[in-house]
């Protein structure tokens, strides 16, 4: 096999010793140090602020009114507008999950149910809060639109065995989402 070889860049003196690199982050560092003592550092007017600092007050005032559209919070299942599980137990978030953090089990439906397209449905839905790394790659997976990245953000745990959530907290975090599920379209 034939190998192309790579030519490395020369460094010179003044880039081997860091020099340059420390005083610009060292004159970053000072321009904040100095707006943060007369009271005009950024995001004063956002946050209320007496302009020291740009840290938030956090129990006074939330980050509620300032979450970007994007943000991945905790993980949660989502109901029908009638009220119905759009989990069809797929299990396709389970075997997406990289950190292994979601557990289905799948259970049959009785032929008498109102949705006789459906074949399964979870009989447990179980995600252990202290694995998952919100990546999001469950809710990118799901076919029925039926786990969705809320936009829950205050997940301090105070005892271990409540960071395992069940199919009832999912279901209680995500409540109704409206919209149309593919599984229970007569259309389809």
């Amino acid at each position: 096999m034939s190998y192309i070889p790579i030519k490395r860049p020369k460094f010179s003196l003044q880039d081997r010793i860091y020099v340059v690199e420390l005083a610009k982050g060292l004159w970053i560092t000072l321009q904040h140090l100095v707006l943060s003592l007369l009271g005009k550092s950024r995001f004063k007017k956002d946050f209320n602020g007496k302009g020291i600092g740009v840290c938030m007050p956090f129990p006074e005032q939330r980050w509620d009114a300032h979450l970007p559209s994007y943000y991945r919070g905790a993980p949660a299942l989502v109901r029908g507008e009638d009220d119905r599980e759009r989990c069809v137990s797929c299990q396709l978030c389970e075997f997406i999950c990289p950190a292994r953090a979601i557990r289905v089990v799948p259970g049959s439906v009785d032929s008498s149910s109102p949705t006789p397209k459906q074949e399964k449905a979870p009989v447990e839905f179980e995600i252990d809060m202290l694995r998952c790394i919100y990546c999001g790659m469950c809710q990118e997976v799901c076919p029925e639109q039926a786990i969705f990245l809320s936009n829950q953000y205050l997940l301090t745990l105070t005892d271990r065995s409540k960071a395992v959530r069940t199919k009832e907290d999912l279901y209680r975090l995500g409540g109704t989402k409206k919209g149309l599920i593919n599984k229970w379209n007569q259309y389809k």
